[in-house]
């Protein structure tokens, strides 16, 4: 399964590569405040080998520690982190950045397949899909507020 989420930064391509190359900062600010969750890891680079953990509450009692490596890296490009370990059967998240007249094109998609198999792929639609959706949307109007505010544009 595909979850794709696009958007127009209004700056340059390296400021808003830049400001996800600020960490472990930027990987705390682009943590939804209403996931109950721990950095376990930071992020200490986006490049290749780098790996994150960090434990997440997936329902009231439970708690799974996602481990996540990143598999590639072409700065002002793209990076991609790939789970190790976690709720997901898959998930392959590639973080990609493009030139547009009106600044930078911030681009994720994920391709990820959901727990629990077909009865997984199933309910993605309810129950997968719409919270990716609200987290990425936080976490590209967290992007275009901060590298805003890091330009002095707020």
């Amino acid at each position: 399964m595909q979850f794709v989420k696009e958007s127009v930064i209004e700056a340059s391509v390296e400021e808003v590569f830049a400001f996800h190359a600020r960490l472990p900062e930027a990987f705390e600010k682009l943590q939804p405040p209403w996931e109950t969750s721990e950095i376990v890891h930071p992020p200490t680079s986006l490049e290749v080998g780098t790996r994150v953990e960090l434990r997440t509450k997936v329902a009231p009692l439970i708690w799974v520690t996602i481990v996540a490596e990143h598999v590639a890296y072409e700065e002002n490009v793209r990076f991609e982190d790939v789970m190790r370990s976690g709720p997901f059967a898959k998930w392959h998240h590639k973080h990609l950045f493009s030139s547009h007249p009106r600044g930078c094109v911030l681009r994720d998609e994920v391709d990820y397949e959901p727990p629990l198999g077909p009865l997984g792929r199933l309910s993605a639609p309810f129950a997968v899909q719409p919270r990716l959706r609200k987290m990425f949307d936080y976490r590209h109007e967290v992007t275009n507020a901060e590298v805003r505010r890091l330009r002095g544009t707020t």
